[in-house]
């Protein structure tokens, strides 16, 4: 939740915008890994594009979830997040010309930061109106740990990018676990104005 006091009207908005961008958020997560699945045996045109993508649909919910985020320490953080995401996608199309190693090392760097960030915005929306925020900041907190790994991994004798969409799996089933959790979290309000 945002530092400012939300009106009821206001955390309702916030709500249902929050709903659609982490419904689509996590779809489109499950896509990319079902694609990216079947791509990514040789680091090729494919599997660099689609790994460029990845951060980039990260970088485009940010800048959506910017624009509607009241001011403050949490929009500050969802900026920072957009940015770093355009920079990983710049960082991923460089990376895949040297191979496994060195787009597991881009990939897992730009992981850890972005679950951190994630852990942050989810504790300033932990407000009961917009559902406690826990799918969101379990999500961070992997997110943050996977990078951790996905480093050792690539410094390691068989560095692999299968990895990769196991984990867009697992982040967008906790974005559409949060758009679920949104959803619930309506639906009781509504039945109580009733």
């Amino acid at each position: 939740m945002s530092t400012q006091t939300a009106t009821p009207a206001n955390a309702a908005g916030e709500r249902s915008s929050l709903l659609r961008l982490y419904l689509t958020r996590g779809v489109l997560a499950v896509v990319w890994a079902l694609a990216f699945a079947k791509a990514h045996e040789d680091v090729d045109a494919v599997a660099i594009t689609l790994l460029v993508v990845y951060p980039l649909i990260d970088a485009v919910s940010s800048l959506i979830d910017h624009r509607a985020t009241p001011e403050g320490s949490e929009r500050r953080v969802i900026a920072f997040n957009g940015v770093l995401s355009t920079v990983a996608a710049i960082a991923l199309g460089a990376a895949g010309a040297g191979g496994v190693a060195p787009v597991l090392h881009v990939f897992g760097a730009w992981a850890l930061v972005s679950g951190a960030a994630q852990v942050v915005v989810g504790i300033r929306r932990r407000g009961p109106e917009l559902g406690r925020q826990w799918p969101t900041l379990i999500s961070g907190g992997l997110s943050f740990l996977v990078g951790i790994t996905y480093n050792i991994q690539a410094a390691g004798d068989n560095p692999s990018l299968d990895v990769l969409s196991v984990y867009a799996t697992g982040g967008g089933v906790w974005f559409i676990l949060q758009a679920l959790l949104l959803g619930w979290k309506s639906r009781q309000l509504r039945t109580r104005t009733v």
